[in-house]
């Protein structure tokens, strides 16, 4: 079986290949090519290639010091269940500016129990927490940035 290779090199991040995933998920569906690369250029970001090829990716949305959000989290089905965004996650985690940040968070549908072998848990004071939500924006033509 060949190797799975991680980086984290922003030069080998393949947007079009985290793109033609993403806009078909069911919580970026229909998301710009051009927001996809935006988000990725402030982003640090994860990919698992398999002969060149990005077959996974994963994001943290930080600012380095205090706070982390991940995204966009997907293994394409080919590839699931060989621990392929177990690695890509410690990747991240492991990453030297994203030691110390006081808060992580995360959205979920459906992978609460890999989320919570990294620490995860569900809030504990979710009241406190608000959102703006806009789940039809990539559908919109007023995105900003084309």
């Amino acid at each position: 079986m060949p190797s799975v290779e991680y980086t984290l090199d922003p030069a080998r991040i393949d947007a079009v290949a985290a793109h033609a995933f993403l806009v078909d998920c069911y919580w970026s569906r229909g998301i710009p090519l051009s927001t996809v690369r935006r988000a990725i250029d402030h982003s640090i970001c994860v990919a698992a290639l398999l002969h060149g090829r990005q077959i996974a990716f994963a994001r943290l949305v930080t600012d380095r010091a205090t706070f982390a959000y991940l995204a966009d989290v997907y293994v394409l089905p080919d590839h699931r269940g060989q621990g392929i965004s177990k690695r890509m996650l410690q990747t991240l985690f492991d990453h030297p500016d994203v030691q110390g940040l006081r808060r992580l968070l995360l959205v979920t549908r459906d992978a609460h129990r890999l989320y919570q072998q990294f620490g995860f848990q569900s809030l504990a004071s979710p009241a406190g927490f608000m959102e703006k939500h806009n789940p039809h924006i990539y559908q919109s033509a007023n995105i900003g940035g084309g």
